[in-house]
């Protein structure tokens, strides 16, 4: 079985190479899971990117940012991703200070590390109670904390890495070129972004190639269209969309009437706060007649959105169980037609959404939220 998986991959993988030309052009292509269940499309990540799975997996829900998870559970949903042939798992080395690297490498134990593919995150800094620090993305950090995560992951080299966060203190060329000096040594394959501005990423990409950007991009959260989108796009640089979902607020399954854990992110985040839960789970409702016209779920036609944006898109999805896993892959069987990709955005303009994406605080340290980026 993992020989016949291998064999569709490398056909795959051959069939989207051979279409790029000089002139770079976006692509995809389709494989069916080795059980026989839905296709998944094979994207370029980018110009200079590998070739991956157009869903993802996130896995930073697994280490305890939405309260506690299951370890049982959450091995199966990483060893259920790869054999519906997803080859994309996103962790960062600050989601539970190292828990999810570990847990991650204890579902891929006995894999064949062809088969896949590693987004590794690094720079944020917390204090042994949790307690955010600020972030590090200085050329000593960077080479330190990839030591730490390649020994938690068990592995000789990350396939994408990338800075979570702008750190103000350092110049982003300082940033990637010490990341290239790792490329360069065989220790990293590619180097990503996330949560930057357009000015940000044109810099970057001067010092190394940027293969994608990883931001939030959802439904509810379209600040990427104005500027970030097109430089990313004249680039040549993919988005990996994190919070296609809005963190499950417009997945079909979150109530007004949760209580969220004290230890889960969302009870800090403004658009689960009193009222603003209210007035987007509103807008759920309006997106629950759509899919339930398609046939199809709310989270299925919310990922199926974001998915239709482009070959240029990955959406990652945050998956804690099987049974989440198997919903979100349901998407990719859907085909929005422009008639209903309009009927979507009437429902959930631009700007509906109610609260920003993160606490004050972060957001004042997002260079994807400046004015202008």
């Amino acid at each position: 079985m993992g020989e016949a998986r291998r064999e569709l991959r490398a056909l795959a993988a051959a069939q989207v190479l051979a279409a790029i030309r000089v002139s770079y052009i976006w692509v995809s292509v389709s494989v069916r899971a080795s059980d026989g269940g839905e296709q998944v499309n094979l994207v370029q990540l980018g110009r200079s990117g590998p070739v991956v799975s157009a869903i993802g997996l996130g896995c930073m829900a697994m280490s305890g940012m939405y309260g506690p998870a299951d370890r049982a559970t959450s091995i199966a949903t990483i060893e259920a991703a790869l054999d519906a042939q997803i080859n994309l798992l996103d962790t960062g080395d600050f989601y539970g200070m190292g828990h999810n690297e570990l847990l991650v490498a204890e579902a891929l134990r006995g894999r064949p590390r062809e088969d896949y593919l590693l987004s590794v995150k690094f720079g944020a800094q917390r204090g042994p109670d949790g307690t955010w620090l600020g972030y590090d993305a200085s050329p000593a950090a960077v080479k330190t904390a990839l030591a730490h995560s390649l020994t938690r992951l068990g592995v000789n080299h990350v396939d994408v890495y990338r800075p979570a966060r702008l750190d103000p203190k350092v110049p982003i060329e300082e940033t990637v070129g010490a990341i290239s000096e790792l490329v360069e040594a065989g220790y990293v394959r590619h180097i990503g972004l996330s949560e930057v501005g357009a000015e940000t990423i044109r810099r970057a990409a001067g010092t190394h190639p940027i293969c994608d950007l990883q931001i939030e991009y959802s439904l509810i959260s379209r600040g990427v269209e104005a500027g970030i989108l097109p430089a990313c796009r004249d680039l040549g640089i993919a988005i990996t969309a994190y919070g296609v979902l809005s963190r499950g607020l417009i997945s079909g399954h979150f109530s007004a009437e949760r209580e969220l854990a004290p230890t889960d992110f969302r009870a800090r985040a403004p658009r689960f706060g009193a009222g603003n839960r209210e007035r987007n789970l509103a807008l759920v409702e309006e997106l629950r007649a759509l899919a339930e016209a398609k046939g199809a779920t709310v989270a299925q036609v919310a990922i199926a959105w974001v998915l239709a944006r482009g070959d240029d898109i990955v959406a990652l999805v945050g998956s804690r169980t099987p049974e989440q896993l198997r919903e979100a892959l349901g998407a990719q069987a859907l085909e929005l037609t422009d008639e209903e990709i309009a009927a979507l955005e009437r429902a959930i303009p631009p700007d509906a959404a109610s609260g920003d994406r993160y606490p004050p605080q972060q957001m004042a340290v997002l260079d994807s939220e400046r004015p202008g980026a």
